[in-house]
């Protein structure tokens, strides 16, 4: 799957939390909120310092990052959960990474293994 297939996919299936999805549909998908995150708070932090400091201007752009950001949660959470089926595990898997540090490596972990042939979330998807 590739970069652009990967985020219209997950967009697409914005809170679709049953099914599977591909190792690289979530890691396009995770590259890509990662972009669009350094981007909107590079452009924002630029605009801020060309105006002068933190006033209600700069606030309120930052404010349009964040929601940005936020608009993002729920696509990132249902292709997470539908990469946890994908490795045969159930998407509560997810809150293991509130455990610091060892919590996330092993979610990372899990994220990053192979997937099944067949499991009881269905066939995989390519």
């Amino acid at each position: 799957m590739t970069f652009t297939d990967s985020v219209r996919s997950c967009i697409n299936k914005y809170a679709t939390f049953s099914g599977r999805a591909s190792r690289s549909e979530f890691w396009w998908f995770w590259l890509f909120i990662f972009i669009v995150q350094i981007v909107s708070l590079t452009i924002f932090s630029v605009i801020g310092y060309l105006l002068g400091g933190y006033d209600g201007c700069t606030i309120s752009l930052s404010i349009c990052s964040v929601l940005c950001i936020l608009l993002l949660t729920v696509p990132y959470l249902s292709v997470l959960v539908r990469r946890l089926h994908d490795t045969n595990h159930s998407g509560w898997w997810y809150f293991i990474s509130l455990i610091p540090l060892i919590g996330t490596i092993w979610l990372i972990i899990l994220l990053a293994t192979d997937s099944d042939e067949e499991n009881k979330y269905g066939l995989p998807v390519y």
